[in-house]
């Protein structure tokens, strides 16, 4: 039974770790019910002394009876039995709470979906830990589900696990360790003990069980001490960067830094920032045209037949932001007119993990801090040491300027692109091939089969715009183009890109955001903003950005269809079309000349990302930061001593202060008398006693105590006269009727002390002032006592009635 309670603990405990993810706190009470409700069935369980597989059943019997009463009770029978209804229910709930885990980013709301699928989950986790631990006695196994619901809001997070929950979390785990090992032993026989408790020597042990008192007084220790050293330890230290001998990851070849990457799921996130209830900005920007442009994050190249995909961008050293201009953009020819537009972006501080630049394309030099790499192929932006968040970059690119006839008048030349953007599976549906050969008919160059398309989707099609579509696979493509017709940017985007590759252009799905809103002189990016489109290939060109999906109100609120796309006689590029392609007339002060007489010059906030908040010229060296760690633990190491100096002091002013109980009856009466002088110097002298290893004995008088010291030690004459009035004052407070006049002690206090110093090794000195014994007797009293509540907690057992054990 104390395994089945604590397995519920140590589960529970590590439970609480996921508290930064929810707001609002029904979340807590739905898991701690659905703990409850497992060790309850375990006991029950234990009771009846089930086999592990029987007992695994009746936990999991006990949380689905928890989750049908907690959350759909009313399709259940009698409010308690399951029905095909209320399981019905169930999953519904679960579907749902997992589909608004994915929509909201951290914190979510503890609504009653989300609640049931964190309560599952975590009463999942405590029959897995029950079950290692009650059932197969393997206490120490029971660590890895507990470790995996700990990282949980780890992977989730950003921030660091809050010490006090991670101290929580370990003393559950600690507890599930030391019940195991009690449990054990219990069953050796008597255990030879080095320490062992007061309580465990005068009082001897019913029934021949072993005395594991003072193996768990030990076992504690060790787990407080490993627990204080992980919290205290890392803090004191100085941060310092890993450096890794291997070039593995991303670029391949050495920069001497770590060079992995995770990259995230675009797909994933994008509905989930489109469906925020509130707006928050990402970023804004400035440019020297003023017009808005899509940025781009991320560039999909590969299609599965389930969705587009990302390849793992390479960035080699020579492709750092800082060594220059970017790799050239593929597949454009010196012969199209580029313009230069310089862009000034500040990333909000706000925003998760990010490890890609959102930038306009093509870009061709970037002023930014830290480690910044170009992917050769797609010219994507990224870091393996940095992130995206508070940064501010500057970043010039170069737009072609193309119009509906230039474009026109191209000649085929898909087949230079990389086959990948040409791929498609083999099973691709042949509707779909039809359809898209259907709406390009009469085209006669690439150019003309896109612009099709795109009208295909925009006007033609009667698509419209929905956020309720579901999913990205090749049936949900297929439901979009041939039936429903109704959905996001993500379905426009890669359908688009999809019928383009049928036709013979090469394409590609670009995740980013849109150009956004102009506010006052600059452009605001919000969440809402988050956009999807596709990337078709021009050989001599490039790739241009095309939109299919509706803009305005009923569809993305700010997206713009680029003007070259649009065939007709009117000038290309107004200013009533602002596109992602088009832009203004070329600046040859792009940079601006601030920035070409000090090119790395930023922002101080963009400084003090990359440092901690420690601007670079103000950072702290290596061997400061050793020093600044020595002298934290220098000063945690002369705590007990400033606690002694503090404790004489008040004792010398005679205000009676003391640490803790005291260590005898003697002492306990003294104390106790209404005169607080009296009692500082007692107390004072007994401390004085501890710190030079002298001891005094329990039933030892204040004038026997005199005695011994003088002739032990040989008092001179003024240190036995101060022995003997402390003592003859102690006495007279203690058993006179009237003690009469208090002379003050100070002075023979500290006659006493000098003299007991005197007899003492120098080291047993140094001692006495930097690690008093007396102060740490003290101390490890608290802590024992803090251990023998945990012991009274832990004593807590079900016991049968003496009527149950004759039944």
């Amino acid at each position: 039974m104390r395994l089945s309670v604590a397995s519920a603990v140590a589960t529970f405990a590590a439970a609480i770790l996921l508290y930064p993810l929810f707001e609002g706190g029904s979340w807590f009470w739905a898991s701690l019910g659905a703990v409850l409700a497992v060790m309850a069935a375990s006991l029950v369980s234990g009771r009846l002394s089930l086999p592990s597989w029987a007992a695994a059943l009746v936990s999991v019997a006990a949380l689905g009876l928890y989750l049908t009463v907690s959350f759909t009770a009313e399709e259940a029978w009698a409010l308690v039995v399951p029905t095909k209804e209320s399981v019905l229910e169930l999953a519904d709930l679960l579907t749902t709470g997992w589909a608004d885990i994915q929509r909201y980013a951290a914190p979510v709301p503890a609504n009653e979906p989300i609640s049931l699928l964190t309560s599952g989950g975590v009463g999942v986790i405590a029959i897995i830990v029950d079950l290692f631990a009650s059932r197969l006695r393997r206490a120490a196994l029971a660590g890895l589900p507990l470790l995996a619901l700990a990282t949980v809001p780890a992977t989730i997070l950003a921030d660091p696990i809050s010490w006090p929950a991670f101290i929580l979390a370990a003393l559950g785990f600690t507890s599930l360790l030391i019940a195991d090992g009690r449990e054990r032993v219990g069953h050796w026989g008597r255990a030879v003990l080095v320490r062992r408790t007061r309580a465990a020597q005068q009082t001897p042990r019913a029934g021949g069980q072993a005395d594991t008192s003072g193996l768990r007084l030990s076992g504690k220790r060790i787990g407080f001490a490993a627990i204080a050293l992980a919290v205290v330890v890392p803090a004191a230290l100085p941060a310092m960067e890993p450096v890794s001998f291997f070039t593995f990851g991303v670029g391949g070849s050495g920069s001497g830094r770590g060079n992995s990457i995770s990259i995230p799921d675009p797909i994933a996130d994008l509905k989930g920032r489109l469906e925020l209830p509130e707006r928050r900005t990402v970023l804004t920007y400035t440019n020297n045209d003023s017009r808005p442009r899509y940025l781009r994050i991320y560039a999909l190249d590969t299609f599965d037949g389930e969705q587009f995909g990302m390849t793992q961008p390479q960035g080699a050293p020579e492709n750092r932001t800082d060594n220059g201009p970017l790799p050239p953009p593929p597949g454009l020819g010196r012969e199209v007119k580029v313009a230069d537009v310089s862009t000034q972006i500040t990333m909000s501080e706000e925003i998760s993990k990010l490890s890609f630049l959102p930038l306009p394309y093509p870009p061709r030099a970037i002023q930014v801090d830290g480690d910044w790499r170009a992917d050769v192929s797609t010219l994507m932006v990224f870091s393996t040491v940095d992130e995206a968040a508070g940064l501010e970059y500057q970043v010039l690119s170069g737009e072609p300027q193309v119009t509906s006839e230039v474009l026109d008048s191209l000649p085929p030349g898909g087949e230079a692109a990389d086959p990948r953007y040409l791929q498609l599976p083999e099973n691709l549906p042949e509707e779909i091939r039809e359809l898209a050969r259907q709406e390009t008919r009469g085209a006669e160059t690439g150019y003309q089969r896109a612009v099709k398309l795109q009208q295909f989707f925009t006007r033609t099609g009667g698509f419209v715009y929905s956020l309720e579509t579901q999913g990205h696979s090749n049936s949900a493509l297929q439901d979009f183009l041939l039936a429903s017709r109704a959905g996001y940017c993500e379905q426009f985007a890669a359908s688009m890109a999809l019928l383009a590759r049928v036709v013979g252009i090469p394409s590609r799905v670009a995740i980013g955001y849109t150009g956004g809103t102009q506010i006052g002189g600059q452009w605001t990016v919000a969440t809402n903003d988050s956009h999807a489109w596709p990337e078709l290939y021009f050989e001599g060109v490039g790739w241009l950005p095309f939109e299919p999906t509706p803009a305005g109100s009923a569809g993305q609120g700010s997206a713009r269809v680029p003007a070259y796309t649009i065939p007709q006689t009117r000038s290309t590029g107004s200013a009533d079309e602002p596109t992602p392609g088009s832009s203004g007339s070329p600046d040859s002060e792009a940079l601006g000349p601030q920035n070409r007489q000090n090119p790395r010059q930023l922002d101080r906030e963009a400084a003090l990302l990359a440092n901690g908040g420690v601007p670079p010229e103000e950072s702290t060296p290596l061997i400061a930061q050793i020093g600044l760690g020595a002298g934290v633990l220098l000063l945690v190491l002369l705590v007990p001593a400033a606690v002694r100096l503090f404790t004489r002091s008040r004792r010398v002013r005679a205000l009676g202060w003391k640490v803790s109980e005291p260590s005898d009856k003697v002492t306990a009466r003294v104390v106790a008398s209404r005169h607080p002088a009296v009692a500082a110097a007692w107390a004072e002298l007994d401390d004085a006693l501890c710190d030079y290893g002298m001891a005094r004995g329990a039933s030892e008088t204040p004038r026997a105590l005199a005695r011994r010291l003088t002739e032990q030690y040989e008092f001179d004459a003024e240190a036995a006269a101060s022995i003997a009035a402390i003592a003859s004052t102690v006495e007279r407070v203690l058993y006179a009727r009237e003690p009469g006049e208090i002379a003050p002690m100070g002075k023979d206090l500290r006659r006493v002390r000098q003299a007991l110093a005197a007899t003492v090794s120098r080291a047993r000195r140094v001692r006495a002032v930097l690690m008093p014994p007396s102060t740490m007797r003290r101390l490890r009293g608290l802590g024992e006592g803090l251990l023998d509540g945990f012991d009274r907690l832990e004593n807590i057992r079900l016991r049968r009635t003496a009527s149950q054990k004759g039944a």
